[in-house]
């Protein structure tokens, strides 16, 4: 018996926004990409477009004023600016990430008070969980938050923080019970004007350059109680759950890192000879071709697979956001390496984006849980299974 298996394709809406999303990108972010990490400045072009396309954080539910744009979507957005410009994917990605807890665990309050300026005002939210020495290991922090009569009293510093110094607010993770174990964070939203709140100067980065990543330092900082994001104890946990959702974002940026140094090459070894031909006519080229868009389409698919599960709250969404994170970033490292090695010499160069691409490509392996900590969930996701079975 022969059965028709219809073609997997992407439903017609989200193709539509994939246009609309590259069309901007083009005019408006590719051409100022190079000269944001020449100069390691804020991509401000790139903001303002996003902005006014509504595309700077359209995760955000409408009720708060946003455009309740799902994790699929918002995989396609991240992807598609990033094809162009990864330090402008942040914008986008990282207001994501610093909204989930509000999301996932803020009360009404809060969500009135802090998610429309984002949605509707071009808000930089940041998220401020990372310490010098407390990496992939959070409960190591050493930031604390002492309650004080109706408020909290937060000392301490962060490390590793996008867009501190330009975000309005930043989502803080701090030590409220240090006896509690694993309930001993607690998490909460401090506002840029808050009294002993300090910004270190920016990191000297590989990549991402056009995105300043700086230090935050807490000094006697003190909020109102109801500034406190879900119960105290769990901010931990909120944390851990936003970075599920928003893996599949790194993911995505991965995947457009990949596709825009496969989309530079393609054209690039069709013109370039070598020996009277084509470097594209070697056969050792085209290996390296075909793996470069055989891996890039089973990491895109499989950032596909995730970012459907986070829409579905899954069961399985750990599993498959830390997969499809781990995967699209080591594919988008072997890609753009592999880019810079069939430019040769001029892959080393800044004429050309690609040497860029390739240094962007490698903190997508490090940040929101390095790769090391992606598979020790996937792993644990295995074994746990294993036993429930």
């Amino acid at each position: 018996m022969t059965t028709t298996v219809p073609a997997y394709t992407l439903p017609e809406k989200y193709e539509l926004f994939r246009h609309n999303v590259r069309e901007l990108a083009n005019e408006h972010i590719a051409p100022y990409a190079a000269e944001a990490d020449e100069t390691e400045s804020f991509p401000e072009h790139a903001y303002q477009a996003l902005v006014d396309g509504k595309m700077h954080a359209p995760h955000i539910p409408a009720e708060y004023g946003g455009e309740a744009a799902d994790a699929l979507a918002t995989a396609i957005l991240v992807e598609e600016i990033a094809r162009c410009c990864a330090s402008s994917a942040l914008i986008p990605n990282v207001n994501k990430l610093a909204t989930m807890p509000l999301l996932l665990a803020g009360d009404e309050q809060l969500k009135q008070t802090y998610l429309p300026p984002v949605a509707c005002d071009g808000a930089l939210f940041a998220y401020a969980l990372s310490e010098r020495d407390a990496g992939s290991d959070p409960l190591n922090m050493q930031t604390t938050a002492e309650r004080d009569g109706d408020c909290w009293v937060i000392n301490g510093s962060k490390r590793w923080i996008t867009h501190a110094g330009l975000a309005q607010c930043y989502t803080v993770m701090a030590i409220t019970d240090p006896s509690a174990g694993s309930g001993r964070v607690s998490a909460f939203v401090v506002e840029s004007h808050d009294a002993g709140l300090s910004v270190g100067p920016p990191e000297m980065k590989m990549g991402l350059r056009g995105s300043p990543t700086c230090e935050l330092y807490f000094s006697s900082l003190s909020i109102p109680a109801n500034r406190m994001i879900g119960k105290e104890g769990t901010g931990l946990a909120t944390a851990l759950r936003a970075l599920d959702h928003t893996r599949v974002t790194i993911a995505a940026q991965a995947v457009g890192i990949a596709q825009g140094a496969l989309d530079y090459v393609l054209p690039y070894v069709a013109e370039r000879k070598q020996f009277g031909s084509a470097i594209a006519e070697f056969q050792g080229v085209q290996f390296m071709l075909a793996d470069m868009a055989a891996k890039l389409e089973a990491a895109r698919q499989l950032t596909y697979a995730a970012a459907a599960r986070s829409d579905q709250d899954s069961p399985d969404m750990k599993f498959y956001s830390a997969a499809a994170k781990c995967i699209a970033s080591d594919t988008a490292m072997q890609i753009t390496t592999d880019a810079v090695q069939l430019l040769g010499g001029n892959g080393y160069i800044r004429d050309h984006p690609i040497e860029r691409m390739m240094r962007d490509a490698k903190v997508t392996q490090i940040y929101e849980g390095t790769n090391q900590i992606q598979r020790l969930v996937i792993a644990r996701h295995l074994l746990t299974r294993t036993v429930d079975s």
